[in-house]
């Protein structure tokens, strides 16, 4: 399939790139894309990470780009004919060269992403979240608190401002926190029920003194043991709803690799 990435700026002799995409980076191709290599027919000179998300693939998702048999950075500039290979955060080659940030432990999601956001905070991981946030409030909290973007939108994760992200690929909430567990390494990072699953806050063990106004009649005679947000105050208890949280929980972690 041959793209044209035109500009009546900078005009030069036309050259041609060719560009493959490995692992599931495939994903984001558009189906009229398909076929192998994509040729690209460029007449000015253009960043690699231009090339490849004119493809339809963010540049958070691609950890690896080969040109002509060696590795680039995203601020490559394509001005000849040349052969790009792009790797997600899965290759197992130029183990010394890598794009994308390790280490990730914090996030941020847009509002689409509620489950996704109940089933990661459930495990103790950090997720900043609101259903009604603003793109430009995701890309600030991105930045500012260095979160790592979570959405399924692709041109916001395009956003020349975000650093690290990732596009979850399925849209059923569990398969989705796999995902991201797998992506980002997080299995040893996991602590489930220690964060508040409405704010996000970790949460502290109280004396039920602290908390018994806040108590149902029933709830103040059965349970002694108790778990405070202090962000937001919620009280937390082993209730006969934390059943279900726990087969949550116990299914989560049975398919973690």
């Amino acid at each position: 399939m041959v793209r044209s990435i035109e500009s009546g700026q900078g005009a030069m002799n036309s050259f041609v790139v060719l560009v493959s995409f490995h692992g599931d980076l495939g994903f984001f191709v558009k189906a009229k894309h398909q076929n192998h290599p994509i040729q690209l027919v460029l007449n000015r000179k253009v960043s690699v990470k231009d090339a490849i998300e004119s493809c339809g693939v963010p540049h958070p998702e691609v950890d690896l780009i080969v040109c002509n048999g060696r590795p680039v950075d995203f601020l490559f500039h394509l001005e000849a004919d040349a052969t790009v290979d792009v790797y997600p955060i899965s290759a197992q080659i130029f183990p010394e060269f890598r794009l994308q940030e390790r280490n990730v432990c914090a996030f941020v999601a847009d509002g689409h992403l509620g489950k996704l956001v109940r089933d990661l905070r459930l495990l103790g991981i950090d997720v900043c979240y609101r259903h009604d946030a603003e793109d430009r409030e995701l890309l600030a909290r991105a930045i500012q608190e260095k979160r790592s973007l979570l959405t399924r939108d692709r041109l916001l994760l395009m956003h020349r401002r975000v650093r690290t992200g990732y596009f979850p690929r399925s849209q059923r909430p569990i398969e989705q926190t796999l995902e991201v567990i797998r992506r980002f390494a997080l299995t040893r990072k996991l602590a489930p029920f220690s964060r508040c699953l409405r704010c996000n806050g970790l949460l502290a063990t109280v004396p039920k003194e602290s908390v018994i106004e806040q108590l149902e009649p029933l709830t103040r005679i059965y349970y002694d043991d108790f778990q405070q947000c202090p962000e937001c105050g919620q009280p937390y208890w082993r209730g006969s709803h934390v059943s279900k949280l726990e087969k949550r929980v116990e299914e989560i972690l049975a398919q973690v690799e």
